[in-house]
């Protein structure tokens, strides 16, 4: 992996801002990158287009210097704008991993673990992914989360001593599917 540092200007409130973006190639599944397409297509062709509406209406209401509409839209536009280079840069960046070459020997990225912690037993299921891909709620976690980490290229039966924030927590890994 290898880091790329980009930098962005614009203006926010009236204030300048340099935003130094920085992107690390990301490893997706093709549905991920497919999401991260799509987003993108919403931000330019639906919500740019309104912001610039938002604007055009704002400025015909008068006087620009006490405007507080025509401020809020020109804030939001800045702000849309940042979101839309960041997904260009991941976007860019991004190299679809070919699930038909994984194998479920050991964790490793979209890989779906099932785990148990050894302190309590209860059981929980993870899909292994990129960060712009995961969703704790589907259970999806990002490559580079504490747990994640501690369970790369772990294989069923090990037991993986994880350092998370609130101390450190024993998973045994039941089994490894892709």
């Amino acid at each position: 992996m290898y880091h790329v540092g980009i930098l962005f200007y614009f203006r926010l409130n009236k204030q300048e801002i340099y935003y130094k973006g920085g992107t690390t190639m990301a490893y997706m599944s093709e549905e991920g990158y497919n999401k991260l397409l799509e987003e993108l297509r919403e931000l330019e062709s639906v919500q740019r287009p309104a912001i610039s509406k938002q604007i055009a209406e704002a400025r015909d209401k008068g006087d620009l210097s006490e405007n507080a509409e025509y401020d809020a839209a020109k804030e939001a536009q800045g702000m849309l704008e940042m979101k839309i280079n960041q997904l260009k840069m991941t976007i860019a960046e991004a190299r679809i991993i070919d699930e038909t070459k994984l194998n479920a020997d050991s964790v490793q990225i979209l890989t779906k673990v099932k785990l148990k912690n050894i302190k309590n037993g209860h059981t929980m299921t993870y899909t292994i992914v990129s960060e712009s891909e995961a969703n704790l709620k589907e259970g999806k976690i990002a490559i580079k989360t504490p747990i994640a980490q501690g369970l790369l290229g772990k294989k069923v039966g090990d037991i993986a001593e994880i350092k998370v924030p609130q101390g450190n927590i024993s998973l045994e890994i039941l089994n490894i599917s892709i």
